[in-house]
């Protein structure tokens, strides 16, 4: 039995030398793109890459451009809910100055432009609408509970704006159900906006949920109704 190591031929001595320092030094060929190209060409040449550093450094730009991109999203979308709180709080303190209904009312309709809206509308059922309602869209009985269910307080729709506010290019519409008095119709306050994502945020559902809470208050009032 010999105790002599297996010769090998030049090649074959060479390819596994190579294969050895590979698995010694994989981080520092990682970093190599040079010599991965010549390891890899046909990889290379197929995905049109030449230079693997360079290619790195392009994704992670465009990864870095993308992360960007989110962050500022999300800066605008906390800037635009700072303002629209801000346009709640002035809303609901004009409610507080109106002078009659009115001016209650035309307040509601004229937030439309605090709250990113470009649209607003206070929808009753059928009936006939109060005296001096200016701006009070009659709806067919049965709308409200067809739009938001018979318990549901307020929704976020990607439609329905001809129906509720008379026009067909709102691609987002906020309704909220106004609970004025046990005996009224059933109504709605609604805000429509060309935006199709406008409205979406449990903070934005929140402000503006909070306002037509204040409007029903304000309406409540008015008309000299017991709370519903």
């Amino acid at each position: 039995m010999s105790n002599r190591a297996e010769a090998l031929e030049p090649a074959k001595a060479a390819a596994q030398a190579v294969k050895a320092y590979i698995r010694m030094h994989r981080a520092k060929l990682a970093a190599d793109g040079e010599l991965l190209a010549l390891l890899l060409p046909e990889r290379f040449e197929a995905g049109e890459v030449r230079d693997l550093q360079r290619f790195v450094i392009e994704r992670l730009k465009d990864a870095n451009a993308g992360l960007r991109a989110e962050r500022d999203a999300l800066s605008a979308t906390k800037d635009r809910a700072v303002r629209l709180g801000d346009g709640v709080k002035r809303a609901v303190l004009e409610l507080l100055d109106a002078r009659s209904f009115e001016e209650a009312i035309a307040v509601a309709r004229d937030a439309a432009v605090a709250f990113g809206a470009d649209r607003a509308a206070l929808c009753v059922e059928a009936g006939a609408a109060p005296v001096g309602s200016e701006g009070v869209r009659l709806i067919a009985p049965g709308t409200v509970a067809a739009v938001l269910g018979p318990d549901g307080t307020g929704a976020i729709l990607s439609g329905g704006s001809e129906l509720l506010l008379g026009c067909k290019d709102c691609e987002s519409v906020a309704v909220f159900r106004l609970r004025i008095g046990r005996d009224t119709p059933a109504a709605l306050y609604v805000l429509g906006a060309r935006e199709a994502t406008r409205f979406e945020g449990e903070e934005t559902a929140q402000d503006l949920g909070f306002f037509a809470r204040a409007l029903e208050h304000a309406i409540r009032a008015w008309l000299d109704l017991p709370k519903a």
